[in-house]
C-alpha cells in the first residue's frame, strides 16, 4: 500500500489579478466560465419564458378554481405561482449577470416555454391539477437536461437550475397527493 500524496490546492493569484483588472468590463463572467454564453443565455431565456407561462396558468386557475375544495387547491396554486415567479426573476437576474438581456416579449412566450398554456375549458380541479402537474413532470425532465448540459461550465447557472429543480419537485409531489386519474386511465 502506497502513501497517500495530499492533493495540495495550488492558483496563480498574480495571473489572476491581472486578468480580473484586464476584463473588469466583463462583471461577474471569469475565465473560469467555459460556457458558451450565448448558447446558455438562450437556453435560460427558454427557462424565463417557462417560468413565467407557469405562473401565469397557476395564477389564472387559481383565480378560476370552483369545488368543494377550491379554497386549498387555490391556495396551493397561489404559493406555486409565486414560487414560478421568483424563479422567473432569479433566472431573469442571472441572465443579466451573463451579460445578455432577459427576453420577457409576451409575443414570444408560449413559443419559447417548455410547458403549454391553455385557459381550462370549465373550472375542474383535477383537470386543473393534472394539466399543473403534467407542466411540473415536463420542466423536471426539462431542467434535468439543462443542469446535466451545464455541468461544470458555469457552476452559477448549474446551482441556481438545481435549486429551481428542487422547488419544481416539490411542486409535483404536492400535485401528486391530489391527483386523482380519472377511471380507467394510466
Amino acid at each position: 500500500m502506497g502513501i497517500a500524496v495530499p492533493n495540495q490546492f495550488a492558483i496563480d493569484v498574480t495571473k489572476i489579478r491581472e486578468e480580473a483588472r484586464r476584463n473588469i468590463t466583463q462583471g461577474p463572467v471569469t475565465p473560469a466560465n467555459t460556457a458558451d454564453l450565448e448558447r446558455l443565455i438562450d437556453v435560460l431565456n427558454q427557462v424565463v419564458a417557462t417560468e413565467m407561462v407557469c405562473y401565469l396558468r397557476y395564477t389564472q386557475n387559481a383565480i378560476v378554481a370552483q369545488g368543494i375544495h377550491r379554497e386549498q387547491v387555490a391556495d396551493m396554486f397561489r404559493e406555486h405561482a409565486g414560487e414560478e415567479l421568483d424563479h422567473f426573476q432569479r433566472v431573469s437576474d442571472r441572465i443579466n449577470q451573463l451579460g445578455g438581456s432577459p427576453d420577457m416579449d409576451p409575443a414570444t412566450l408560449v413559443a419559447r416555454s417548455h410547458t403549454e398554456y391553455e385557459t381550462p375549458a370549465d373550472t375542474d380541479l383535477q383537470g386543473m391539477i393534472r394539466e399543473n402537474f403534467v407542466a411540473e413532470r415536463i420542466v423536471i425532465e426539462t431542467y434535468t437536461e439543462i443542469v446535466r448540459w451545464i455541468g461544470e461550465s458555469d457552476p452559477t447557472s448549474r446551482r441556481l437550475i438545481e435549486h429551481i429543480l428542487k422547488e419544481e419537485e416539490d411542486h409535483a409531489d404536492e400535485l401528486n397527493d391530489l391527483y386523482q386519474p380519472a377511471p380507467g386511465s394510466a
